[in-house]
């Protein structure tokens, strides 16, 4: 199942992939914690560090490794590294990260609206994550790719939530009404186009 029309979009998904995970690797690494983010969100961070860099670090994990996932010559050419990466983007990076990001989403910024769209998103993550892992488990390639491409569509969502931070402070709205929905922006969108894709292909 092939979701980009041309490897050109392939590529672009993949330098957005990476490119964010670098981002992250930096912002939480080297400058010190929160001081990239809102006030109030950085004394959030800064009460519940370790959630906080579980959640980042699992995260970009995944991002990094998710995109190549489905890049069908290495699928075909690298079966034994196709899988192994696939194991840690699952188990070193979904997993952990999904469930830090439930408890992270407990004092997102935002209000309670927005951190139930974080939650969802956690549960939806770990859950798509689980059902692509039973999938291959039993054999099914086709429900494994369809479950994947669901997930990694979540996993995106780092990408397209800082895509709306550029968009909506450039057009000069304030920071804390717009971020107030992108709990639910950064991953709704995500998953009823991959959604759409999958039902269009069956």
């Amino acid at each position: 199942m092939t979701l980009w029309k041309t490897q050109k979009q392939q590529w672009l998904v993949a330098a957005m992939s990476v490119g964010v995970a670098g981002y992250a690797l930096i912002a939480y690494s080297v400058v010190p914690l929160g001081n990239l983010v809102h006030p109030q969100m950085k004394l959030a961070f800064e009460a519940h560090r370790v959630a906080i860099f579980v959640h980042i670090f699992c995260s970009m994990l995944a991002m990094a490794l998710g995109p190549w996932q489905f890049f069908p010559g290495l699928r075909a050419s690298r079966p034994a590294l196709h899988r192994w990466s696939g194991r840690i983007y699952l188990l070193g990076g979904v997993l952990p990260g999904g469930i830090a990001g439930m408890y992270v989403s407990g004092f997102a910024f935002g209000g309670t609206f927005n951190q139930i769209g974080f939650a969802v998103l956690a549960m939806l993550w770990l859950t798509t994550g689980y059902a692509a892992y039973r999938s291959i488990r039993v054999g099914d390639i086709v429900s494994h790719k369809q479950w994947m491409l669901r997930n990694f569509a979540l996993t995106f969502a780092a990408v397209t939530l800082r895509l709306y931070l550029g968009f909506f402070s450039a057009t000069g709205i304030a920071f804390e009404t717009f971020y107030a929905w992108l709990g639910w922006l950064c991953w709704v969108p995500n998953l009823l186009f991959i959604e759409w894709h999958i039902r269009r292909k069956e």
